[in-house]
C-alpha cells in the first residue's frame, strides 16, 4: 500500500523553467528491492509515440551514479523496458529517454538497483553496472522532439530508506550561490530539530538551502524532559577545537533553567569508565559537523518560554551566537522521555555514571586487610614490600563445590622483576616501604617504591573485590643505564601450574617447555592463565596506552598495542619451564638502554581463580529455552529461562531492545504469571542500523563506531556512506548492524539501557553472545540488572575465538576478567566436542576451575562428556540438541542437592581401571549417579573402581542399574564386578544405590 508522508518543494534553476512539487513517499513491499533497489522515479506520460523523456531531478547523495544501472518498469505489465537511452547522469540529475509500451500511463525508474553477494549474513551489496539493451532501429528512430514524462513522486521501499528530507542534495549551483553569500564567515550554523538527524558530512541538504543558516533555534519541551537538539555546522574555513558554551535559559518572571542543564555530546562527557571526557571536534573546509545538544529540563520548571544562547567558538575565528527559545509547557514528561526514544531522548545516557561506584556483588565479600594481606572470597593476598604480590593462596577443593581450611599456595616465592646489567647481573633495587593508599569494602589499593642509585621502580596496584589486580610498575632511570634483560618472573608451584591456556596454547595441560614471543599484528594474546581447578592465576601484559582491540572475526581491523617495555620490538617474549621446584612464567623484555629521565611502563594485571564456589544445583534447576515460542510450549517442555535472541518478534533488532518493547514486556508478564524468567540478546560488539540514535553516534567521529572500508548491506552504504565495517545482517527483516569501536561511551548507554529494560520491561537478564566491553561495564550491568531483588542471570555465549580472524586467542581466555559476573557459559559453536581432549573440555569449556559451569552448543556436543562436566546442550537448536532426557533422570534421581565430584579428583571415590575412560558422580546419602565418558580411541570395556566407604553404600546391598534415557542408552543392569562396554566417543550414567 502506497503511503504519501511528505513533499518537498524543488527550485530546478537548472532542471526546467519553474519551480514544481514533487513529493517524496513510500510504498511498502511494492517490488523486490534486492533486484530493484530500494528507491525509484514514478513517471507520468501522457503523450504518443515510441519514445519519452524525462528529467528527474533526483539529488543523490551516492557518489557515481553514471556507473549504476538504470532500469525502467511499464507499471502495467510489469515489464521492464529494454529500449532505454541515458543521458547526462549525474548526482544532481538523470535524463532517460525510454519507448512507453503501454502509451500513456505510469512508469517506474529504479536508479539503485542491486544484487546481494557473500555469505546472507555478511553480505556484500553489489550496484549492478549500466547495460546497453536498446535495439539500433530504436534508437535511429529518435528524432529532436521528444514528448516529456512528468516527475510524478520519488517513492522508497519504507519510510526507513527514504532519502528525505536531510538526504535530499542540494546542487553545486545553490551551494555556490550560499557560500558567495556568505563569503566573509569562517562557517554557517543550521539550527535542526531531533527528528531530522543530519546525516550528510559532505553535502548540504537542499532543505537547509531554503531554510537558510539561523541564528535562532525555537522549540518546545515538557517538564522533566530529556530534549535534545542539533547545531549543524558548515565549515566555510578549517575549523579547529570547536566548542560549545551555554548560557542559563530565563523566562520573564526571572525563572531558569541553568546552563548545567545543557550538554553537547560531541564537545565531552562522562568516559564509559566514569573518568571526564574532552573531545576536540574539527570541520574541514566544506564539510558539515553536526552538533547533538540536550536539555535536561528540570522537573521544577514553571511552563514558561525561556532564552538563552548557545555559543559556537573556534580557535582564531570569530564565534556565533545561537539564540534558545524553549517553551516548555505544563505537562510532565513520564520517566525523562526515555519511554519515546525515537525522540532522540537518551542521548544524555551516552554521560550516564550509573552503578559506576565500586560496590561489592553478591556472592563476593568486602575486602579485608590485615597487616600486608588482603582476603577476599575464597582467595588471599599477601603483598610483599615491593608492592609485588609475596604470596597468593585460595581456598576451594578440588571438587569446587567448597571451602577448604587449608590454602593453596600458589607460588614458591614472590612475584618479582630482575633487572640484569650487561653482565648478566641483577642490579638490585632497594624497598622504601608499602604504604596502603585506600581500604574500601571494594577496592583496595597500594603503592611502593623502590630504587638505587641508578634505577627507580615505582609500583601502583588496584585490587577489586573478585580478585582483579592491576598494575602500574613505572621504572625511570635515573641515569643512563643498559640492560641485558629485565624480566618479570611468577615462580608458580608445581602441583598449581598444571594446566595452561592462552598464548596460542589450546587450553589443557600445561606443556613442559613452552616458548612465545609477541605478534600483536596477526595475534591476540598478551598473557595467559595457568593452574589446577582449584587455584590458578591469568596475567596479561600491557602497554600504558593499552586500547581493547575488536572480536569476533574483527581482531585484525583493530589489533593490540605492542607494549613498548614488554614487547620492545621483537625482543620479548614467555617462556614458561620447570624450574627447581617452581614452574617459571619467565616474562623478560630483551636487551635495551635507557638515558636519565627515561620511563618504561611495565604494566600488567592479574586474576586469581577460582572466583568463586561452582553452583551445581542452579545447573540442574535452571533450564535454558533458546527460542521466541509461546510460554506454554516452552513451559511443558520443561525449560524454566527463556533465551529471547534477536531477529525475533520481540527483540528484532541486534544489541537493540528498544524498538518492540512492548510487546517484550507483555511477553515477559506472561511468562512471569508461568513461574518461568526471560532473558534476552543483548550484547556489545556491534550495533543495529534501527538504532534511532544512529546519526547521532556518527557525528563522534571514530568514539563509537570502528572506522572500515564501508560495504555491506544496500542501506548502510545508501544512508551511512563509508568509514565504518558492516556486521551481522539478518535477510528476514534487513537488520544490518554496524562494528563498535571498542571502549566508549556507548557503553554508558548501555548499562543505563539495561537498567531501564529491568526496571520498565522486567527482563530477568541478559544473554551475551561474545563481548566488547571491559570488566567494568561489567559489573556495572551486574548491579543494575540484579538491583531491587532482580535475578540478573547472565550467560555468555563464545565461538571458537582460535582462528586467523580474531587472533588465535581462547574464548575463556578472553573474557575471563567477566566471569567473575556470569551464570553459565556457552562455549560454543566451531568447538570440537569430539576431538578434543578431557582436559581441553576442563579447563577451555566447562568452566569448573573459575567457579562456572557451561553447556555445549557446536552440532549438539556430546552428551555423554558434557555430563562429566554436568553440561547438557541448548534447547531447541540443531537436530538431536534434547536435553529432555537427561533432565528426567536428573529429576527421578533427585540431583538437585548432591555433592559434585569430578573425575580431576583424585579421591573420587568411584573410577575406572582405563585412563581415557574418566567418571564423575553426583553424590547423596544412599545412592550415587555416575557418568562415565570415553575418549578411548575404540570402543572398550571398563571396571568400576568403588572405595565404597568413602561413597557410603554398603556394597552387599548395592545395585548398578542404567536407566533408560533416550538417544542415549539402553536400560541395563551391571553386577558389582562386571565389566561395562563403552562404546567410542560414548558413555553411561549409572546408578548405584
Amino acid at each position: 500500500m502506497k503511503k504519501q508522508f511528505f513533499a518537498i518543494f524543488f527550485l530546478l534553476s537548472g532542471f526546467a523553467a519553474q519551480a514544481q512539487k514533487i513529493p517524496y513517499t513510500n510504498c511498502k513491499n511494492c517490488w523486490l528491492p534486492d533486484s530493484l533497489g530500494n528507491h525509484r522515479v514514478v513517471l507520468t506520460f501522457t503523450g504518443t509515440g515510441k519514445a519519452a523523456k524525462a528529467i528527474i531531478p533526483w539529488r543523490r547523495r551516492d557518489n557515481d551514479p553514471e556507473n549504476k544501472r538504470v532500469i525502467i518498469e511499464d507499471a502495467k505489465t510489469k515489464q521492464k523496458i529494454t529500449n532505454v537511452k541515458l543521458d547526462a547522469i549525474t548526482r544532481e540529475s538523470g535524463e532517460v529517454v525510454f519507448e512507453p509500451t503501454s502509451g500513456a500511463g505510469t512508469y517506474f525508474v529504479y536508479y539503485m538497483p542491486y544484487k546481494n553477494e557473500g555469505r546472507s549474513n555478511y553480505p556484500r551489496g553489489i550496484y549492478l553496472k549500466p547495460e546497453n539493451t536498446a535495439s539500433p532501429a530504436w534508437l535511429n528512430s529518435l528524432g529532436a522532439n521528444i514528448p516529456a514524462a512528468t516527475v510524478k513522486e520519488f517513492q522508497s521501499i519504507d519510510a526507513f530508506n527514504s532519502f528525505y528530507p536531510m538526504e535530499v542534495i542540494a546542487t553545486k549551483n545553490e551551494t555556490d550561490a550560499l557560500i558567495s553569500k556568505h563569503k566573509n564567515e569562517s562557517f554557517l550554523v543550521f539550527p535542526e530539530d531531533r527528528l531530522n538527524s543530519i546525516r550528510m558530512t559532505k553535502d548540504l541538504p537542499q532543505r537547509w538551502i531554503a531554510l537558510g543558516p539561523q541564528s535562532k533555534y525555537t522549540a518546545s519541551a515538557l517538564r522533566g524532559e530529556n530534549f535534545s537538539f542539533q547545531l549543524g555546522i558548515y565549515a566555510l574555513q578549517n575549523l579547529d577545537d570547536v566548542k560549545v558554551t551555554f548560557s542559563d535559559l530565563k523566562s520573564t518572571t526571572g525563572k531558569k533553567i541553568p546552563a548545567s542543564a545543557l550538554f553537547c555530546i560531541n564537545t565531552g562527557g562522562t568516559a564509559y569508565d566514569g573518568s571526564p571526557l574532552t573531545k576536540t571536534v574539527s570541520v574541514a573546509t566544506g564539510t558539515i559537523q553536526a552538533l547533538w545538544c540536550g536539555i535536561d529540563v528540570p522537573v521544577s520548571a514553571s511552563a514558561a518560554v525561556y532564552t538563552g544562547k548557545a555559543t559556537i567558538s573556534i580557535n582564531g575565528k570569530a564565534s556565533k551566537g545561537i539564540q534558545l527559545l524553549v517553551k516548555v509547557n505544563p505537562a510532565l514528561a513520564k520517566n525523562g522521555g526515555v519511554d519515546e526514544p525515537w525522540k532522540m531522548t537518551r542521548l544524555g545516557w551516552l554521560n550516564s555514571t550509573m552503578a559506576q561506584k565500586n560496590t561489592v556483588i553478591a556472592p563476593y565479600k568486602p575486602l579485608v586487610v590485615k597487616n600486608n594481606t588482603v582476603e577476599l572470597l575464597g582467595r588471599k593476598v599477601e603483598v610483599n614490600t615491593d608492592g609485588f604480590p609475596k604470596q597468593i593462596q585460595t581456598f576451594f577443593t578440588p571438587e569446587m563445590t567448597e571451602y577448604a581450611d587449608a590454602p593453596n599456595n600458589l607460588l614458591t616465592e614472590a612475584i618479582h622483576f630482575h633487572f640484569l646489567n650487561n653482565a648478566g647481573k641483577n642490579i638490585k633495587l632497594k624497598s622504601q616501604g608499602l604504604q596502603f593508599t585506600k581500604q574500601e569494602p571494594g577496592t583496595v589499593q597500594w603503592t611502593a617504591t623502590s630504587a638505587n642509585d641508578s634505577l627507580q621502580m615505582e609500583v601502583t596496584a588496584s585490587m577489586e573485590f573478585d580478585g582483579f589486580i592491576a598494575y602500574t610498575v613505572k621504572v625511570k632511570a635515573l641515569q643512563d643505564v643498559s640492560f641485558k634483560d629485565i624480566t618479570m618472573h611468577i615462580p608458580f608451584k608445581r602441583d598449581v601450574a598444571k594446566y595452561m591456556m592462552g598464548l596460542g596454547q589450546k587450553g589443557g595441560y600445561r606443556p613442559e617447555n613452552f616458548e612465545w614471543k609477541w605478534d600483536v599484528t596477526h595475534k591476540n594474546q598478551d598473557g595467559a592463565w595457568i593452574g589446577n581447578v582449584n587455584a590458578g592465576l591469568q596475567y596479561s601484559l600491557r602497554d600504558e596506552k593499552y586500547v581493547r582491540p575488536l572480536n569476533t572475526n574483527f581482531y585484525l581491523q583493530k589489533p593490540l598495542i605492542l607494549p613498548s617495555s614488554w614487547g620492545n620490538g621483537d625482543k620479548g617474549g614467555i617462556n614458561v619451564k620447570d624450574d627447581g621446584k617452581a614452574v617459571l612464567a619467565n616474562n623478560y623484555s630483551g636487551e635495551r638502554k635507557l638515558s636519565k629521565g627515561d620511563v618504561l611502563y611495565y604494566n600488567f594485571n592479574l586474576l586469581i581463580t577460582p572466583f568463586h564456589t561452582i553452583n551445581t544445583d542452579f545447573q540442574w534447576t535452571t533450564r535454558f529455552y533458546h527460542a521466541y515460542k509461546p510460554i506454554d510450549t516452552i513451559k511443558q517442555a520443561g525449560a524454566t529461562v527463556i533465551n529471547i535472541h534477536h531477529a525475533t518478534a520481540i527483540n528484532p533488532n541486534i544489541n537493540y531492545p528498544f524498538i518492540a518493547w512492548k510487546a517484550m514486556k507483555a511477553y515477559d508478564d506472561s511468562a512471569h504469571a508461568a513461574g518461568l524468567k526471560v532473558k534476552i540478546y543483548n550484547t556489545i560488539r556491534e550495533l543495529s542500523n534501527h538504532a534511532y540514535e544512529t546519526f547521532a553516534l556518527r557525528s563522534l567521529g571514530h568514539e563509537i563506531y570502528s572506522p572500515g572500508k564501508g560495504g555491506g548491506f544496500s542501506w548502510l552504504q545508501e544512508h551511512v556512506g563509508d568509514d565504518y565495517i558492516a556486521a551481522w545482517f539478518v535477510p528476514e527483516i534487513k537488520d544490518a548492524a554496524i562494528i563498535n569501536s571498542g571502549m566508549n561511551r556507548w557503553h554508558n548507554y548501555y548499562v543505563e539501557g539495561m537498567n531501564w529494560l529491568t526496571q520498565n520491561v522486567g527482563i530477568d537478564g541478559i544473554y551475551l553472545d561474545d563481548v566488547a566491553f571491559d570488566r567494568v561495564t561489567m559489573k556495572r550491568v551486574k548491579r543494575v540488572l540484579t538491583k531491587d531483588g532482580h535475578p540478573g542471570i547472565i550467560d555468555l555465549h563464545s565461538a571458537n575465538q582460535y582462528n586467523k580472524s580474531d587472533g588465535f586467542n581462547n574464548s575463556a581466555n578472553l573474557y575471563m576478567e567477566h566471569f567473575p559476573y556470569l551464570n553459565r557459559l556457552w562455549f560454543g559453536e566451531y568447538f570440537d566436542y569430539e576431538k578434543n581432549s578431557p582436559d581441553f573440555f576442563l579447563t577451555e569449556v566447562s568452566g569448573i576451575p573459575f567457579g562456572l559451569m557451561g553447556e555445549m552448543l557446536q552440532g549438539g556436543g556430546n552428551k555423554w562428556r558434557g555430563m562429566v562436566y554436568g553440561m547438557t546442550n541448548r534447547m531447541p537448536w540443531s537436530d538431536g540438541a534434547d536435553p529432555r532426557p537427561i533432565w528426567k533422570v536428573w529429576d527421578d534421581f533427585g540431583i538437585k542437592g548432591t555433592k559434585m565430584i569430578g573425575y580431576w579428583v583424585d579421591d573420587n571415590p568411584v573410577k575406572t581401571d582405563h585412563d581415557k575412560v574418566l567418571a564423575t558422580i553426583y553424590k547423596k546419602d544412599g545412592a550415587v549417579l555416575v557418568s562415565i565418558a570415553s575418549w578411548a580411541d575404540t570402543d572398550t570395556e571398563i571396571q568400576l573402581k568403588i572405595d565404597w566407604k568413602k561413597l557410603g553404600i554398603d556394597p552387599s546391598k548395592a545395585t548398578i542399574t542404567a536407566p533408560e534415557i533416550r538417544t542415549f542408552q539402553p536400560a541395563k543392569t551391571f553386577g558389582l564386578n562386571d565389566k561395562i562396554p563403552v562404546e567410542k566417543a560414548k558413555g553411561w550414567l549409572l546408578i548405584i544405590k
